[in-house]
């Protein structure tokens, strides 16, 4: 078992107020839950996810208002969408969100909306590595694009290898960026290892060749860059600022990678970066309900809450329908699975992503039981603007025998 080092969660009694339904299977899903020193008014997180509703990679007045409707609709913590590091070579999409001295205001004022809804919020530090586009014109295709080995995945190479002196800098600059996080109001940061993105590649051996001690064929050997960094930012930030780390085995461009094989490689991987000073761990899975390993129904989540005893979020697919069947009966299906899941400690946290682009108010329609007032998530509803999906989620109701739109 991996000890957290007085940082891991725990369930706190709930003080009263608004009714919770305790009676039901939905009961555990709203207790609240103490998060180092934020009190979550329930288990609902709103993971990262790009909206493109930046500017110059400063979020607008439409991201903050994205963030403080899901807060008004019930849920109490947010991880923002990946925000680049201060790192020439981090992004070149000038929509998607940096953290340096040129957005550090608009991010003070956007964690400030949060708070005065009521949330709490983690701001996800990330890098796309090799998955950042080279050459071309712009202010940045004169930095080179960085990874472990300049590989995107099996088949694509792209930039080159990072230097020693490189690493040393990327590493330098995720803490700068934490370090703003925090000054700007963020309650922690969450680090981008997922997804086949920079630190993702460099866990993944794939995409890590290099045999330099920042690679290897040991898991160990290729967590060492994530754990540094959260080594540095526990360093620089002090002991009670939550630092979670996402991970994931499958890629963007890979459903079937894999980073550990076997659960002794992921309690390693787990137990380096707790060691590190980790808060908060974050399994990445496509579908919540699939098992990690055979001989176990535990999913990743359910792994590592095995495996150590650091909170842990569970991801993966809630409330949303591909094969038309009725709605009603998957949310209810799912989240009294959920409950049964968090009953048996498999996790602690569950995010709940393209539900809540779909419905801001999410949340609490499902803690008022009002399963069918829930508005499905589309594919178009990524390119809409959030007050048309606010618009839409408040007028929602789904009529009897209607098969749900394929999201």
């Amino acid at each position: 078992m991996i000890h957290g080092e007085g940082r891991s969660g725990r369930p706190v009694p709930h003080s009263g107020g608004s009714a919770v339904p305790g009676e039901t299977a939905l009961g555990p899903l709203f207790t609240p839950y103490a998060l180092g020193a934020l009190r979550l008014p329930n288990r609902f997180v709103l993971p990262g996810m790009q909206r493109g509703l930046c500017h110059e990679g400063a979020p607008t007045h439409r991201m903050i208002d994205y963030y403080r409707r899901r807060v008004a609709g019930g849920c109490g913590l947010i991880i923002s969408e990946s925000v680049a590091i201060d790192h020439p070579t981090s992004t070149r999409n000038a929509r998607f969100a940096w953290m340096t001295a040129r957005t550090f205001e608009p991010w003070v004022r956007c964690i400030s909306a949060v708070k005065e809804e009521g949330g709490h919020i983690l701001l996800q530090l990330w890098h796309e590595g090799a998955r950042r586009t080279a050459g071309g014109a712009g202010p940045y295709a004169l930095f080179p694009t960085l990874s472990p080995s300049g590989l995107a995945d099996r088949t694509t190479a792209q930039g080159r290898a990072a230097t020693i002196e490189e690493i040393q800098e990327l590493k330098a600059a995720f803490v700068a960026s934490a370090v703003m996080a925090k000054e700007a109001g963020a309650d922690g940061v969450e680090i981008h290892a997922a997804h086949g993105y920079l630190l993702d590649q460099f866990l993944w051996p794939v995409t890590n060749r290099r045999q330099d001690g920042y690679g290897g064929p040991t898991i160990e050997e290729r967590a060492r860059l994530p754990a540094e960094i959260i080594a540095a930012v526990r360093a620089a930030c002090g002991p009670e600022f939550i630092i979670g780390l996402r991970f994931s085995q499958w890629k963007e461009t890979d459903y079937t990678a894999r980073i550990v094989e076997t659960p002794a490689e992921l309690g390693s991987m787990l137990s380096q970066f707790a060691s590190a000073g980790l808060s908060l761990v974050h399994a990445s899975t496509r579908r919540f309900w699939e098992p990690e390993w055979p001989d176990s129904d535990l999913n990743l989540a359910g792994w590592c809450k095995r495996l150590c005893a650091l909170p842990v979020i569970t991801v993966g697919s809630v409330g949303i329908v591909t094969d038309g069947d009725d709605r009603t009966g998957k949310i209810g299906w799912e989240l009294a699975e959920l409950s049964r899941r968090l009953l048996a400690e498999q996790f602690d946290l569950v995010a709940v992503g393209r539900s809540q682009i779909a419905d801001p108010n999410w949340v609490n329609k499902v803690r008022n039981g009002d399963f069918s007032a829930t508005r499905p998530f589309e594919a178009g509803d990524t390119r809409r603007d959030d007050e048309e999906l606010a618009a839409l989620a408040r007028r929602y109701r789904a009529q009897p025998g209607r098969p749900c739109p394929r999201g």
